[in-house]
């Protein structure tokens, strides 16, 4: 397991799907919105959890493709459903290495993308939060329709269209509990669901992903 786990790290960086290419994409988001609504000041602050995390989830769609096109293209897939390991754990461990790879890098930038946003001091805190409960659902689902899309040519679209609107309530209350500590709310309610989310994602989602993964192995 730890072995298959290191390849997976080294081969999301060796491909430019890993830490660099998230976090460019997060930092393009952050740059560019001032640009589009304007420099105030106060509305930024205002939306600016709300941009953290449309900027997180729109970077965790770059690297989905590559979760197991690579093993697809070199065979290793094959070898990966019939090894000792259940599929479902090796599935588990490529969700786990995609969120080292981006999601975590993503909640260590948040803050200082933040500020570039003028987000108000008490945001910090619960963005940083949020981004930590959530981002592990973005990669769990995001590997569930990668193996949706296995051996698919060209099936980067695709792919965004069957995770997109499965990621909405992770953004919704993701961003729920980051506004909301920004403005000095009780965020425990959204908090929670959020969590819940991850959890019920990380519970079920890598015995789903596994079966569809053995069909279109058939």
């Amino acid at each position: 397991m730890i072995a298959l786990l290191t390849r997976d790290l080294r081969l999301a960086v060796r491909a430019g799907g890993g830490f660099g290419l998230g976090l460019a994409f997060f930092l393009i988001v952050v740059v560019l919105v001032p640009f589009g609504v304007g420099p105030q000041s106060a509305l930024l602050a205002k939306i600016a959890s709300g941009i953290l995390w449309l900027g997180s989830l729109l970077a965790c769609l770059l690297s989905l493709d590559r979760i197991f096109a690579l093993d697809w293209e070199d065979g290793s897939l094959d070898l990966l459903a019939t090894a000792p390991v259940p599929l479902e754990a090796a599935v588990s461990i490529k969700a786990l290495a995609h969120w080292l790879t981006t999601g975590l890098p993503l909640v260590v930038a948040a803050p200082v993308f933040g500020m570039l946003l003028n987000l108000p001091g008490p945001g910090y805190g619960p963005v940083v939060l949020s981004l930590l409960l959530g981002t592990p659902a973005l990669s769990v689902i995001g590997t569930f329709g990668a193996a949706l899309t296995v051996g698919i040519k060209r099936g980067g679209l695709l792919l965004s269209l069957l995770v997109l609107p499965l990621y909405v309530p992770t953004l919704i209350f993701g961003a729920e509990v980051a506004r909301r500590g920004a403005d000095q709310m009780d965020y425990s309610t959204p908090m929670l669901l959020l969590a819940g989310i991850s959890c019920g994602a990380i519970a079920l989602l890598p015995f789903a992903s596994a079966a569809v993964l053995r069909v279109n192995l058939r």
